[in-house]
């Protein structure tokens, strides 16, 4: 082999190590790039998982004070209906004044379809006693009021009764 040759061979083999060293730089500056972009995204997923999270914080304290709002809502419609109920189950005064009544209460325990104790249907007798008590004392207040507006109250009056019942 002469010089010539030799250094044809060593231009051809530097020329080839140039052109793989220009692929692998060209290679290594692309995975650089993809590297970066998903470093960047693990950023940003990171910054949305601690927004959700505080999200997250904020929606159980919202619920956390929407459940004790609820138990004291509750408890407040339960205190309620024991001091309703307390006032409905009084009995009526001895000496007050019965009427009889209009079969409209079989029509009001036909519709809700109940079935009542004996002591149930007694406290309902005297709670609509008690109506019917009111009605008549409304009645002498307000003697201008007609006796069909006193059946309307009452029978809308039974019909509360028979849902608190319920």
């Amino acid at each position: 082999m002469t010089n010539a040759e030799t250094i044809a061979k060593l231009n051809e083999a530097l020329e080839k190590l140039i052109k793989g060293y220009e692929e692998l730089q060209n290679s290594y500056d692309a995975l650089e790039n993809e590297n970066d972009k998903l470093n960047n995204e693990i950023s940003n997923l990171k910054e949305k998982i601690s927004v959700l999270e505080s999200d997250k914080r904020e929606l159980e304290d919202n619920v956390n004070v929407l459940q004790d709002s609820t138990e004291k809502d509750s408890s407040n419609i339960n205190s309620m209906l024991s001091k309703i109920e307390g006032l409905l189950s009084k009995k009526t005064h001895p000496a007050a004044p019965t009427y009889p009544k209009k079969d409209n209460t079989d029509s009001v325990n036909k519709k809700n379809d109940t079935t009542f104790t004996k002591d149930e249907e007694d406290e309902i007798k005297d709670v609509r006693q008690s109506l019917e008590e009111i009605v008549v004392e409304s009645k002498e207040e307000n003697t201008t009021s007609s006796s069909s507006e006193n059946k309307i109250d009452l029978n809308r009056m039974a019909s509360l009764l028979n849902g608190f019942n319920n």
